[in-house]
C-alpha cells in the first residue's frame, strides 16, 4: 500500500518538475517509467478528481493554469500555430480574434475550457516541412509571421492584410517553394510589389 502511494506521488512530482504544462498519456508514461497504461490512466484520473491535474481533452493531462499554446500543439499532432493568431500578434492583421489558429492534417474547431482552437487542413508535405516554424520551449511549434502569411494566402487566396511591413520579403520568397504553387507565387509577388 505504501509503495503504491509513493508511486502515485512520483507521478505528480514528475509532472510538476517539468517546465511543460500539457502532457499526453505517452509523455507521462515516459516521464514516470510506467508501462501499464491502464493503471497510469486510473492514477491520472484520480489526480484530475482531486484537482492536482486537469484533463482538458481525452488523453491529454495538464497542470492547472496550463499554457493554451501548448494545448493547441497537443490536440492534433503534427500541428503548428499559424494563421490569424500569428498574424495578429505580428501586427499584420489588426482585427482581434481570441481563437488560437493552427495548421494540421484536418480542419476542426475545438472548444476546450471556454477557448476555441481552430485547425485548418493543409497538404501533408507542407505540414511536415519545418522551414519557417519555430520550436519554442514546452513543445510549442509556431509559424514565423512569413510562414503564417503564406499559409493564410495558400488557404484563402483573397485574404486581406492590414500591414505587410513586419514581413521579411526575403524570407517570404525563401519559403514560397514549400507550397509548390505557381499561382501562390504570383499572388504573393503581386501583394509584395503593391506594399
Amino acid at each position: 500500500m505504501n509503495s503504491s502511494r509513493n508511486s502515485n506521488n512520483n507521478i505528480v512530482l514528475a509532472v510538476y518538475k517539468e517546465n511543460r504544462t500539457v502532457f499526453r498519456l505517452n509523455d507521462i508514461a515516459l516521464l514516470t517509467g510506467e508501462s501499464n497504461f491502464q493503471s497510469l490512466n486510473k492514477k491520472l484520473n484520480y489526480y484530475v478528481r482531486t484537482g492536482k491535474l486537469e484533463n482538458p481533452r481525452k488523453g491529454i493531462y495538464a497542470k492547472p493554469d496550463f499554457n493554451p499554446e501548448e494545448l493547441a500543439c497537443s490536440i492534433y499532432t503534427p500541428s503548428y500555430i499559424s494563421l490569424d493568431y500569428v498574424l495578429q500578434k505580428s501586427g499584420i492583421i489588426f482585427q482581434y480574434d481570441s481563437r488560437i489558429s493552427a495548421i494540421s492534417y484536418l480542419s476542426r474547431s475545438v472548444e476546450v475550457t471556454g477557448r476555441i482552437y481552430l485547425f485548418r487542413k493543409i497538404k501533408g508535405e507542407i505540414l511536415v516541412n519545418t522551414a519557417g516554424i519555430n520550436r519554442k520551449e514546452n513543445h510549442i511549434n509556431i509559424a514565423s509571421p512569413e510562414r503564417a502569411f503564406l499559409d493564410r494566402i495558400y488557404l484563402d487566396k483573397d485574404y486581406y492584410f492590414d500591414n505587410l511591413n513586419p514581413l521579411s520579403k526575403q524570407l517570404v520568397k525563401e519559403l514560397l517553394p514549400i507550397y509548390g504553387s505557381k499561382a501562390l507565387s504570383e499572388r504573393v509577388n503581386k501583394l509584395l510589389e503593391n506594399d
